[in-house]
């Protein structure tokens, strides 16, 4: 039997939200000895960065750029991939980090997760490499502002790997504006 609360929460809501909340304070599992994962390495601003492969789709030519009015400014418009249309972020005024324009080097890196489907752009594509759990250090001192929210960590190579789901959950890179006629 669940009772009522004055705000319309029931007794099991509150134990969910407990065990959700007890579960969010649990510390991670330490990694098994040896554990890696494939990233696709890339290039922003003359800094290399990273995603785990799983949430790659593909790599595209940056060409036939739509843009589109009443957005962010770190979306740059939507681009055609095979019939599909995908919105494309540029992770450079995402993470505020210098812009040089843009260039036929471009790549379009389309990824997807969390039931949403976008292109990142990115400067060039170095390629896919194998990154040691074991070699991810914390976020680095000089990694300020928007990008250490993202961060699953640096190498000691200075390789920034992205959480592509910390990205993708940011209710920042939806646009809900709608134009009024």
């Amino acid at each position: 039997m669940t009772t009522k609360t004055s705000t319309n929460e029931t007794r099991d809501d509150r134990d969910i939200l407990r065990a959700r909340a007890r579960a969010l304070v649990q510390r991670p599992a330490r990694p098994a000895e040896g554990a890696a994962f494939e990233v696709l390495e890339f290039e922003l601003a003359n800094e290399r960065y990273a995603l785990e492969s799983r949430w790659v789709r593909e790599v595209s030519v940056f060409k036939d750029l739509t843009p589109l009015p009443c957005c962010p400014r770190f979306i740059l418009g939507i681009v055609n991939v095979r019939g599909r249309i995908h919105p494309v972020l540029d992770l450079k005024k995402f993470f505020d980090l210098p812009e040089k324009g843009l260039t036929d080097l471009h790549r379009i890196i389309l990824v997807g997760g969390n039931d949403l489907e976008l292109g990142l752009l990115a400067d060039t594509i170095i390629g896919v490499r194998s990154v040691s759990v074991a070699d991810l250090q914390p976020t680095l001192p000089t990694l300020t502002g928007i990008r250490a929210e993202y961060l699953k960590g640096v190498t000691g190579e200075r390789l920034v790997v992205l959480d592509l789901a910390c990205i993708l959950a940011d209710p920042r890179i939806i646009v809900h504006e709608e134009v009024e006629a």
